[in-house]
């Protein structure tokens, strides 16, 4: 696996090294030593597979507080994701900034997610799949959201947003009063 870092401290884009032969390629898409050479969490609570049938659906921003606080290891295995995290780290120089990347079937590219970052996304296409790890484990009390469109975040979605839950149109823009993740 080979690890390029972002504007966002603490978050990477993960890429195959990719071994091809004439059957195509093998590639390890996850090693727990790695992560922990470069100082990332390699715990696995859950993972999960969302399955998202229009283009434009977005799904977001998400966080869990602590002692729910989850890392993701994202990658979209079926179509096209346009993938965000949001910096919300109150004392991170990057606060409230954002970081975005198309994760797509033919790149395999994969976006791991820190802890104290919202994250969501929007399919680019129809009948996307995006396979996530999480080291936590889903802890209701604990979730968290912001607006997608908040524009403290300032994120241009790359189309407008088709299919949205009503959960995430609920949730407010950020409150910077509220216990940060």
């Amino acid at each position: 696996m080979l690890f390029r870092t972002t504007p966002l401290p603490g978050a990477y884009v993960i890429e195959l090294d990719e071994r091809r032969d004439e059957r195509g390629f093998f590639a390890r898409a996850f090693c727990a030593r790695e992560f922990e050479a470069h100082g990332l969490n390699p715990t696995t609570a859950q993972c999960n597979l969302s399955h998202n049938h229009r283009a434009g659906t977005v799904r977001g921003m998400h966080y869990q507080l602590p002692p729910a606080a989850e890392t993701k290891y994202v990658r979209c295995v079926r179509g096209a994701i346009y993938d965000v995290i949001v910096d919300l780290r109150v004392d991170s120089p990057t606060y409230l900034q954002h970081f975005g990347i198309e994760l797509t079937q033919d790149n395999r590219l994969a976006l791991y997610v820190p802890t104290s970052f919202g994250h969501g996304f929007q399919t680019l296409t129809d009948d996307s799949e995006v396979l996530y790890q999480v080291s936590e484990y889903y802890a209701p009390d604990l979730a968290r959201g912001a607006r997608f469109d908040d524009p403290a975040f300032g994120i241009a979605w790359p189309r407008p947003p088709t299919v949205i839950s009503p959960q995430d149109l609920g949730w407010p823009p950020l409150d910077h009063t509220e216990e940060a993740p």
